[in-house]
């Protein structure tokens, strides 16, 4: 215990010697370090000091793994950000990062459980504590394997829209959290709305309270902590009867998904490419900036080869 007179460097000792004798019991999911990785559109999410981000839609899939590691998948939370201004791109959003996420955790979980199996085992029931006991939903939800927030950014954009339009995408996004287990919420540029987030990220990155109020008013953002939502309460898909029998949906996700893609036909959510690349452009040609540019383009690309022989490596061994 640090004393009134202890120097600064004498406390900042006392503390890691503190940590290094408690090392040794961290064999379950109690962590000195927690993360947060977040996915989404481009131009979703905002870069966040200390926190993984991978904004850019499904162009750079394969750099999911880096930030997902046995190490730090005990305290790692995903939250993916949607873009609510852009209602075609929500579906190949959610589809194509969220499983290709899913399934690195599921692969390390996996991995630990040849380790550390009482971690893995603690992982796997962490995820349904978020869930009553009693809840009628449990067997009918197929959680993600670790926490799981999903963020509809431009609401203030999003707001703008026409009713019918926002109560489709209202009950799906509510629909898809639920059966993941997630956490959802709406936010824009409002101080308000921002404070709301700011809440229910750190709660996953440093262990506050979870707020346990909820917003389901289709009028108002969508604020809906985990385990809080039910089928019931979310209702059917809107569509009518008629139509939701000629989908011949095999799952009730596959209903969904065809019921709101019938709305929003899937926009593509890779980066666009600029046609005209003003580097490239005659007019602005300087060979002194050129050729350093030409040598950092080289040195990059010889960066990029050795690190997904790296990766590959590591993920890939037999």
């Amino acid at each position: 215990m640090p004393g009134a007179s202890d120097t600064l460097w004498e406390i900042a000792k006392a503390e890691v010697e503190k940590k290094e004798n408690q090392e040794g019991d961290r064999d379950g999911l109690e962590c000195w370090e927690r993360s947060i990785f977040f996915i989404g559109n481009k131009n979703g999410p905002k870069d966040i000091a200390h926190f993984w981000e991978l904004g850019g839609g499904t162009s750079l899939l394969d750099l999911i793994p880096i930030p997902i590691t046995t190490t730090n998948v005990r305290a790692l939370a995903v939250v993916l950000v949607l873009d609510l201004s852009t209602p075609n791109a929500l579906w190949p959003a959610m589809e194509s990062l969220l499983p290709v996420t899913r399934k690195h955790v599921d692969k390390i979980i996996t991995k630990l459980e040849e380790t550390n199996p009482k971690a893995a085992n603690e992982i796997k029931q962490k995820i349904w504590n978020s869930l009553p006991k009693d809840h009628p939903d449990r067997e009918l939800i197929d959680p993600f394997p670790i926490p799981l927030v999903i963020i509809g950014s431009k609401y203030d954009l999003f707001y703008e829209f026409d009713s019918e339009v926002k109560k489709i995408v209202y009950k799906t996004l509510r629909f898809v959290s639920h059966y993941y287990g997630a956490s959802l919420v709406f936010t824009s540029k409002s101080e308000a709305l921002l404070l709301k987030t700011r809440a229910l990220i750190n709660h996953l990155a440093f262990g506050f309270d979870r707020s346990k109020s909820m917003a389901v008013d289709q009028n108002k953002p969508l604020f809906i902590p985990a385990g809080l939502d039910s089928f019931s309460q979310i209702g059917p898909p809107p569509a009518s009867d008629s139509d939701i029998g000629k989908l011949h949906a095999q799952t009730p996700m596959d209903l969904w998904k065809k019921v709101f893609e019938k709305k929003f036909p899937p926009k593509n959510i890779g980066v666009s490419k600029e046609v005209r690349d003003p580097a490239q452009d005659p007019q602005y040609a300087e060979y002194e900036v050129d050729a350093m540019r030409a040598q950092k383009n080289q040195e990059l690309e010889q960066y990029k080869r050795n690190a997904a022989k790296t990766w590959k490596e590591m993920e890939f061994e037999s």
